[in-house]
């Protein structure tokens, strides 16, 4: 029975995830899958089985946490090195124990952790090892000297510097080489972690779900204290752009190419273009180039409880204008109350049933033991 062949759906009801999820799943290569003569994909049992009896690579809720453990210089060494690591936010921790209590809080995708000491290094990881879920594999060490052999700890790469640290982040953390490759072919910018991050929106439940007072009310902020004719809290899936909520404008969705987020979403500030017709990454784009088309954008991420960019708060003006630095604020403000809702919601979830959480808090499930579907 093992090998038996599954189709997309029959993959997902085993799971217990909805059709979309284990469609994500697949594209991103977490369930090996071949596709029929007549293009369809069908996936083994084994392999979906293997996934239920808790492949961390598909079972956990994925991460765009990282947590840092280093100082003076070599903080300023990673901060630089990761500012062109949007995809994922980094929190630093002063001491050992802040480190710890951020590790079991945030559920990080993975620890940097730096300093002289080898021994004191060493001890930590194996504090680690003991205290929490992160994996040995996920956990960098940057040591000048490198680690004596006796010290060396299985799984944990050593490196000697930050930005060799944040390198070896990137290629530990992004997606397959295969979704990389496709992501190339897009007209607009993809994140390293894409399909991770389409998982985390599909977990959301936010997608062509009714207008919510709290998302309107941010969008309203937004646009009267900016004084914008337009105020949007956008989605991003794999082919669209869906309006949470919206001010001043009537459609609800557009196709992903027409949307300005697509940049925003891959920052970790907020993203302003003064005149769209004037860059050359919107100049074409329709809703800039018809009559009384759009002129002036501006946005934030909203980010969800493990860090990752889900959509995004942003403005739009009929006319050429640029953002003063109180304005800018004020946007980046409301677009992380947007973020802390996705909190707030995702923390109810758990509180109304915790076995719908698919994540690390249970890293121990048995096999067999069916994945609980993500919440909505």
């Amino acid at each position: 029975m093992s090998d038996d062949i599954l189709t997309t759906t029959q993959a997902a009801r085993l799971l217990g995830v909805s059709v979309r999820t284990a469609q994500l799943l697949i594209e991103g290569g977490s369930l090996p899958s071949w596709k029929t003569p007549g293009g369809h994909r069908r996936v083994y049992r084994r392999d979906v089985e293997a996934i239920i009896a808790g492949n961390p690579a598909t079972t956990e809720r994925p991460s765009a946490i990282l947590v840092v453990l280093a100082g003076g210089a070599l903080r300023e060494e990673i901060e630089s090195a990761a500012s062109s690591f949007p995809e994922f936010t980094i929190v630093f921790a002063a001491n050992r124990s802040a480190a710890l209590l951020a590790i079991g809080e945030r559920k990080p995708a993975a620890l940097i952790l730096g300093g002289s000491d080898p021994a004191l290094l060493a001890g930590f990881v194996a504090t680690i090892a003991d205290e929490t879920d992160l994996a040995a594999d996920h956990v960098i060490l940057i040591t000048k000297d490198g680690l004596p052999r006796e010290m060396e700890v299985a799984g944990v790469k050593v490196v000697t510097s930050g930005r060799e640290a944040v390198a070896a982040m990137r290629e530990l953390l992004s997606d397959p080489p295969q979704v990389l490759e496709a992501a190339n072919n897009l007209p607009y910018p993809v994140a390293l972690n894409e399909q991770q991050r389409l998982v985390a929106l599909e977990r959301s439940g936010l997608i062509d779900s009714a207008p919510e007072e709290t998302f309107d009310r941010i969008a309203w902020l937004a646009a009267n204290n900016l004084e914008a004719p337009i105020a949007l809290v956008t989605l991003l899936t794999p082919t669209r752009q869906f309006f949470k909520a919206r001010i001043g404008l009537d459609m609800t969705d557009t196709p992903r190419s027409w949307a300005f987020c697509n940049y925003t979403i891959m920052q970790n500030h907020v993203f302003a273009v003064e005149d769209l017709s004037q860059d050359p990454r919107f100049e074409k784009n329709p809703a800039v180039a018809c009559d009384g088309g759009f002129r002036f954008y501006a946005g934030a991420p909203i980010r969800d409880d493990m860090g990752f960019a889900v959509g995004s708060l942003c403005i739009i003006d009929l006319t050429a204008r640029r953002l003063n630095q109180r304005q800018t604020e004020t946007l980046a403000a409301l677009a992380h109350l947007g973020g802390v809702e996705l909190r707030l919601r995702e923390a109810k979830r758990q509180l109304q049933d915790p076995k719908r959480q698919i994540g690390r808090s249970n890293p121990k499930r048995e096999a067999g033991t069916p994945v609980p579907p993500p919440g909505r």
